[in-house]
């Protein structure tokens, strides 16, 4: 195993795993090169579902992949562990100590040698160093801060369930800075637990009670999207209860309210930040390797980094140029899942020297889901070029084929359709919202 070639890939999100697992059925299956996948997590969960485990619509447990396991079904190793830092004279990444729940050491740090090396660790939430954002607000980078959020969402509406029995002032006030897709389909998916949650047993508290607030410094919601998808997707929050706020910047975030910067003070207590994104801090003290203001790996169009070709980048963390734009590719899950379909070619050709493949994104279109309620989004036509809005039924079968279509590429079509029987099972037997 030591002769062969090493491809160590850090991060198992939607790009990360989806490469690993194609390089091991290709080449770690037939012993051509050796593939190991790095996390710092145990599990996978497709980010763009978090909100959806945030607010109860999605059992996270349920739709959580091992990668222990999967490394197995897909000839691939598994190394448990956070990146820290890199050699790349030596050729060799550090792997920080991992620590258990009550903070002792249980593995020490560790250097990981490799022949090739792809990071693709994501991006976290953009602050922007708003005043009080670190402290006061809840963050949806992780399926750990998912499910925090949802025992703190299940505890507010248990403690104002109960103020309202007591007959007691029990209005709960949400506000969620930022309305991108994971802010506006967020409160989409909050409106429901709130109108869900009193059939559970919380019969005090109406939907009513819950005041959902999306903020938008922008002049609209959606604003990187068309401005027919962002109308429509105003008058679906609108319509669902849900006060939108727009060109409204946030100036500070306090214990229980936010400061608009006119200096209006607006209740909140919960607060979730949705606006903006960036790339790891670690990844601008990576030995030399060139980032840009937003901590993203700066690549070039073949995903190799510009100091670096046994380096690549893909996905949230990478600053990808493309042909005719002056804009690199945006951080969205598509993006990531063709990165990968391309890097996946491009390390199969240096095995036997052949050439990088440059990486072309091509943009499928938007969707935006407002839970069980409607979906809306425009397709890019392949033969015209032209976008073509959808909204309702058909693109709510679009919106749930993309899911779909990240299992196809880490399970293949049959168990893809076993998992989506059983998925139909588990909701046909269990209550609609998780109540834990």
């Amino acid at each position: 195993m030591d002769k062969l070639h090493h491809i160590v890939v850090v991060g198992g999100g939607a790009g990360g795993l989806e490469l690993v697992t194609s390089l091991g059925d290709k080449l770690g299956k037939k012993r051509r090169a050796r593939i190991t996948l790095v996390d710092a997590g145990l599990t996978h969960v497709w980010k763009p579902l978090l909100h959806e485990v945030a607010s109860g619509s999605l059992d996270a447990n349920a739709n959580e992949i091992n990668y222990r396991a999967h490394a197995r079904k897909h000839y691939y190793e598994f190394q448990l562990g956070r990146m820290s830092g890199l050699d790349r004279t030596a050729k060799k990444l550090v792997i920080a100590p991992f620590h258990d729940e009550e903070g002792a050491e249980v593995v020490p740090e560790r250097h990981i040698s490799y022949d090739t090396l792809v990071i693709a660790v994501g991006s976290t939430a953009n602050d922007f160093g708003t005043p009080g954002a670190q402290d006061n607000c809840l963050f949806l980078d992780s399926l750990k801060q998912a499910r925090r959020f949802h025992k703190l969402m299940l505890n507010a509406f248990l403690r104002k369930n109960h103020k309202a029995l007591q007959g007691a002032e029990h209005t709960l006030n949400i506000s969620i800075i930022g309305a991108g897709a994971t802010g506006v389909e967020l409160a989409a998916e909050l409106r429901l637990a709130s109108r869900e949650l009193p059939v559970y047993g919380m019969n005090h508290l109406q939907a009513s009670d819950v005041s959902i607030s999306v903020i938008e410094a922008a002049d609209r919601i959606l604003p990187a999207l068309p401005a027919r998808l962002s109308a429509a997707a105003t008058r679906e929050l609108e319509h669902q209860n849900v006060q939108v706020l727009t060109g409204q910047p946030v100036s500070e975030v306090r214990e229980a309210s936010i400061i608009m910067k006119d200096g209006t003070e607006l209740p909140a207590e919960m607060t979730i930040w949705a606006a903006g994104i960036k790339a790891p801090a670690f990844l601008a003290e990576l030995d030399g390797l060139e980032v840009n203001r937003s901590n993203q790996l700066v690549v070039e169009q073949t995903l190799q980094t510009t100091q670096d070709t046994d380096v690549f980048a893909l996905g949230d963390c990478a600053a990808c140029p493309q042909p005719d734009s002056d804009r690199p590719v945006p951080p969205r899950a598509q993006a990531a899942h063709q990165q990968a379909d391309t890097l996946f070619k491009t390390l199969c050709n240096r095995l036997e020297n052949g050439e990088a493949v440059p990486f072309v994104y091509n943009d499928h279109g938007s969707l935006i889901n407002f839970s069980r309620y409607t979906t809306v989004g425009n397709l890019m036509g392949n033969l015209s070029g032209r976008s073509m809005y959808i909204e309702g039924k058909v693109a709510r079968l679009f919106y749930l084929s993309l899911y779909r279509m990240h299992q196809v590429a880490l399970h293949g079509m049959l168990r893809t359709g076993i998992i989506w029987l059983m998925d139909k099972i588990s909701r046909a037997m269990h209550p609609r919202l998780k109540l834990h």
